[in-house]
């Protein structure tokens, strides 16, 4: 039989659906792949991508990391997943700042009692949503009471995250909706800055406010306003947006194997490795963009300096070199070294312990009071984004 011709259109909404064949073609017949529609190279086997994330004095983040968007000096917009060191080395110090063990074991408590409220209320229901009626829930309220925005606005600000993701099919994020979401979140964030200065309280926002950085000539300053409305918006928008893809998959997967399900209610203990198994098997971010500063061989081609580079975090994490013959199937019990669903080095995600917390607790008080459900009969629908993946909504049935 004749094999189709290999193509990979990170904007093809039906590719989206479903791109895991094509990211297997991808890592079994073009490692190194050229999209000369787009002007990309891509990676998609895990040991490429996992060494391109090591390397980022030649796999560069100041040209953007969405396709695109990429091309100018997007270190300039100050937000630190467009920076390389020093500027980047700089501003992730304070990461330790804002993400302390102390500040994140309070958070236990927040999260079982967010959780189980949202729970509570969905019991006796016929049918919910359980990604805007739960998963969008969590992380949001979770991230605004951590960044400090008051409960009042924190819906508003959540429906202005949905839409800077927003996509529009041939040229992605760069839309209407998409730009004033932007503008609408950027404005909202740098006027909280400005009442937290007046009247600051023990929130990350506060915290950053009253931070101090050294900067590459050994001064050290305060962190400006653009600075802080910069760092406040990655962490409210990443904190958001990841883990509400994280547990609408896992809706879907865990209907999909009831079995797997079942061992889940009878052994919670399972539950953290079950989270580490759904973000390698459906990464929520799947594609990071990178710019290379050197000529680089890969795979026999020299990718010459200036070369846009698509690292496929999704496909990287269905490996079979990495994973095994069975890496396409999923497993609540597998055991793997790692995954690189976070990425890795300077840019390993700075939520990733909260989201794995948050992927963790909600998991086991959904599992605690909806021991089985059924998926409503196209009532699963994919949200189609350039940056993170999976359902904007899935309407389950719960088990009686």
């Amino acid at each position: 039989m004749a094999t189709t011709e290999l193509y990979w259109d990170p904007m093809d909404e039906a590719l989206d659906d479903d791109p895991h064949p094509i990211w297997r073609r991808m890592r079994d017949e073009a490692p190194l792949y050229w999209n000369e529609q787009y002007g990309f190279w891509a990676l998609s086997r895990f040991a490429d991508v996992e060494a391109a994330h090591r390397d980022p004095a030649t796999f560069s983040s100041a040209h953007g990391t969405v396709l695109e968007m990429m091309g100018g000096d997007m270190a300039a917009t100050g937000l630190i997943i467009f920076m390389d060191p020093p500027d980047h080395t700089i501003l992730r110090s304070l990461v330790a700042r804002a993400f302390t063990p102390r500040r994140m074991a309070a958070l236990d408590d927040d999260i079982r009692s967010i959780c189980a409220e949202l729970l509570d209320g969905l019991a006796g229901r016929d049918e919910f949503d359980y990604v805007q009626d739960f998963a969008a829930q969590v992380p949001s309220r979770v991230i605004a009471r951590l960044v400090g925005v008051p409960e009042s606005e924190r819906e508003e600000q959540r429906h202005n995250i949905d839409g800077v993701f927003h996509i529009e099919p041939g040229v992605g994020m760069v839309n209407d909706v998409s730009l004033n979401a932007q503008i609408a979140l950027h404005t909202y964030l740098s006027g909280l800055i400005e009442r937290k200065k007046a009247e600051p309280g023990d929130d990350l926002i506060s915290v950053l406010c009253g931070s101090s950085i050294v900067d590459d000539q050994g001064v050290e300053r305060a962190l400006t306003d653009e600075e802080l409305a910069s760092f406040s918006n990655i962490l409210f928008s990443a904190g958001t947006e990841t883990v509400m893809r994280l547990l609408g998959n896992a809706a879907v997967l865990l209907d999909r194997h009831p079995d797997q399900r079942a061992d889940l209610v009878d052994h919670p203990e399972v539950i953290p490795n079950t989270v580490e198994e759904l973000l390698r098997y459906e990464a929520p971010s799947p594609v990071q963009g990178r710019t290379t500063t050197r000529d680089v061989e890969l795979h026999g081609t020299v990718v010459p300096a200036g070369s846009k580079v698509l690292l496929i975090t999704g496909s990287a994490g269905r490996d079979e070199r990495e994973y095994g013959p069975d890496a396409g199937s999923f497993d609540v019990r597998r055991q793997f070294r790692q995954h690189v669903s976070f990425g890795y080095g300077i840019h390993f995600c700075v939520g990733a312990n909260l989201a794995r917390v948050e992927g963790r607790i909600a998991l086991e008080e959904t599992l605690k009071r909806f021991p089985t459900w059924d998926l409503v009969p196209g009532g699963t629908v994919r949200q189609h984004t350039s940056t993170v993946r999976g359902y904007s909504q899935v309407l389950i049935r719960p088990g009686t």
